[in-house]
């Protein structure tokens, strides 16, 4: 659990009872690959996996998923530094993309790492087989950009100082031996190539609640480190996401070789999840929001590893699925089996800024 500021009163602005961002997804290639380098590369914690997530005669995972209704899904839940929590899928279906888009691309994404030392994170990373992409960057650019062994992009940054608006990960208290030898402070950001910038903004500062704290990299600027080699100089909107993260959207390019995102069961799918105290609630403002498509209505889970967490996805007009959740944290059933446990939003609430 995450160490509190004092709570502020809630704020009745954007989701209803949000509390933080829960998770960021990905499908991926091979799930026990995935896990691996997420636990012994990038030293997280495997909290519990689920699955087969399937309905061979029904419909149900097209009505809950929106993929194919004979999808089959297994999940894994890695939490990762003090503040995050990864939800890795593989899938199987009969209609999945087996390429993720490219970062110009919509629906293209990376995961942006905080360290103590980038040259350490970069001798260690190098050694996991985790391959670095183009030169190092021009002085003064502070990202350095690497492909996971399955095509997922990172970017690595050293220490950020504290500005009071975005988020800053700070040291875990408690690190695992492969976070210390990494560096690992937090994750900083989860980046998003949506078709619309402008309207992402939008969606997210109107209906979601988040902040922009940070606007940048008009397309004819030269490059700064925060596209990855190789990717068009695109317009970029940095929003704080509630206590304890942070939201890049970058405008697809012009090269852009897919105009539409990829789906949950495709290689590269993706979706960003929130925690609130009231899916009911949360999902009634939703319903009434222009453009979001309640995929069915809350549903509780009764069995596996996270029986009583309450959740709904949906989707949204700027092509970013999404998830609001609501769980029991501290009697859940897989945490008769580990010491690992998910990083919760404890007492902060959406506009706390620990």
């Amino acid at each position: 659990m995450l160490n509190a500021v004092p709570a502020s009163p809630p704020v009745h602005t954007g989701l209803p009872t949000a509390r933080a961002v829960d998770h960021y997804a990905f499908t991926v290639p091979r799930l026990d690959e995935a896990v691996a380098y997420a636990v012994d590369v990038l030293g997280g914690r495997l909290c519990y996996r689920e699955g087969p997530v399937e309905d061979p005669s029904g419909d149900w995972m097209t009505r809950k998923l929106g993929v194919h209704p004979r999808a089959r899904a297994q999940v894994a839940l890695v939490r990762l530094g003090p503040c995050t929590n990864l939800e890795l899928f593989e899938y199987t279906a009969p209609d999945q993309l087996l390429a993720p888009p490219g970062p110009n691309d919509v629906g293209g994404h990376h995961l942006a790492l905080t360290v103590a030392d980038p040259d350490v994170a970069e001798d260690h990373l190098r050694r996991a087989g985790t391959v670095r992409l183009g030169p190092a960057g021009p002085p003064g650019t502070a990202h350095r950009w690497f492909l996971t062994p399955w095509g997922m992009l990172l970017s690595v940054r050293g220490p950020l100082r504290p500005d009071g608006r975005r988020f800053v990960p700070a040291p875990d208290p408690h690190p695992t031996a492969v976070q210390s030898a990494l560096g690992l402070l937090g994750v900083e950001h989860v980046g998003y190539t949506v078709a619309d910038l402008d309207a992402g903004v939008a969606f997210f500062t109107d209906v979601l609640g988040a902040e922009v704290v940070e606007s940048g990299a008009a397309p004819d600027t030269g490059p700064d480190g925060h596209r990855p080699p190789g990717a068009e100089q695109s317009r970029r909107v940095l929003l704080r996401t509630g206590p304890t993260a942070n939201c890049e959207l970058v405008q697809s390019g012009t090269g852009a070789l897919r105009s539409r995102p990829p789906r949950n069961s495709d290689i590269g799918g993706h979706h960003l999840a929130f925690y609130v105290d009231d899916v009911d609630a949360a999902a009634a403002y939703l319903r009434e929001q222009r453009g979001v498509v309640l995929m069915g209505e809350p549903e509780t889970i009764t069995q596996g590893p996270i029986a009583g967490d309450r959740w709904l996805y949906f989707s949204t007009p700027i092509g970013i699925q999404m998830e609001i959740l609501s769980m029991p944290d501290g009697s859940l059933p897989y945490e008769r089996q580990t010491t690992a446990r998910r990083a919760t939003p404890g007492s902060l609430r959406w506009h706390d800024r620990p």
